[in-house]
């Protein structure tokens, strides 16, 4: 465009810039590298809109063309390493600094008329200001979908309302809820069976159990706690007290032993021992590093011993948790059972 408003030489500092390019992107085709390819790119971004204002008579004759050479820095944040950019925003200002120096004696009239320089002012501010723009939506976005997927993966390791006390107000996070109720489930025979299997179809077969169960955790807004080994934990009422606590945990032990009865996975049967329990449980987030949200009490370890103290395939429940969903569901009292840490305690077995 330079050449046509009879700026000769101004007009071929673009096309050169065009040509290097074109010279450039050709080299990187064929040696792959990338980190030269970027180097002479911001290089030329940098120089050339300085050379231009030289070649055009200053700042006011070259209607800011410098401003050009401002993308370099800003490029340099996008597409180098952050530790570099502040280099190339310190050379950028060192260019305006010289051109400053400069302006006594490349300050002359150019062929350009006063209407053709303000154009190209124009011109010059809209098209650095778009590609500044552009950048930083580029930069935004890429920040949201960085915040996002940390924001998924949190709420993949902990409670939505615990995760969102941890970003406002981080503290140390235990609460007593007096009346909750956790499941523990466990592979009858697990040890064996794994023996006989390659790790990737152990660890095939567990996913398929486990994520099945997730889908029923979301069904029935419980909290998923942890999987040890081939053991799952839930739990109801945490973080958030709901009055059938007891019943709808009973729904989803009901839909797990159905499901894993009605299904082989890898070949194989698998049988499934339930253990539930309701009651008063502390529940809190521990640790610094791989932190979980995790349960504590009595209550917590005698619902781990009625799955340990089970019949496989049954769903074996406490007094505390019968007395709670008795008018509910059908329950077979199996008498006492000398439970370790508890003695002899009463215990039924939920069949519907």
């Amino acid at each position: 465009m330079y050449i046509l408003f009879g700026e000769a030489l101004a007009g071929m500092i673009p096309l050169s810039y065009s040509a290097i390019s074109l010279l450039s992107i050709f080299h990187f085709g064929l040696t792959r590298r990338y980190h030269f390819f970027r180097f002479s790119q911001l290089v030329l971004i940098l120089l050339l809109p300085f050379l231009l204002m030289v070649t055009l008579g200053g700042f006011v004759n070259g209607s800011a063309v410098i401003l050009w050479a401002l993308i370099c820095p800003l490029g340099a944040l996008l597409f180098d390493k952050r530790s570099h950019a502040p280099a190339w925003f310190l050379a950028f200002l060192g260019l305006v600094v010289l051109s400053g120096f400069l302006q006594p004696y490349v300050g002359s009239a150019n062929n350009l008329s006063p209407g053709v320089v303000i154009f190209f002012f124009v011109i010059n501010l809209m098209g650095v200001s778009t590609i500044i723009f552009l950048m930083f939506s580029y930069f935004v976005g890429q920040k949201k979908i960085f915040q996002e997927k940390s924001e998924t993966l949190l709420l993949n390791i902990l409670p939505k309302e615990i995760v969102g006390i941890l970003k406002s107000q981080p503290r140390t996070i235990a609460d007593h809820f007096e009346g909750a109720s956790v499941l523990f489930a466990d592979i009858v025979n697990f040890t064996p069976l794994s023996a006989t299997m390659t790790p990737k179809e152990l660890v095939e077969l567990l996913n398929k159990v486990f994520s099945y169960f997730d889908l029923l955790v979301e069904k029935y807004g419980l909290e998923k706690i942890k999987t040890i080994g081939d053991c799952y934990m839930v739990a109801s009422g945490v973080p958030r007290p709901r009055p059938d606590h007891a019943q709808v945990l009973t729904r989803m032990a009901l839909e797990m032993r159905d499901y894993v009865s009605q299904h082989e996975f890898q070949g194989h049967k698998l049988t499934f021992r339930i253990g539930l329990n309701s009651g008063p449980m502390v529940a809190g987030v521990i640790g610094r590093k791989k932190f979980i949200y995790d349960l504590w009490g009595d209550a917590v370890n005698t619902a781990s011993r009625m799955e340990s103290h089970g019949h496989e395939g049954i769903i074996q429940i406490t007094r505390a948790t019968y007395e709670l969903i008795k008018d509910e569901f059908a329950c077979e009292p199996r008498g006492t059972v000398n439970v370790k840490g508890k003695g002899e305690m009463e215990v039924w077995f939920v069949r519907g």
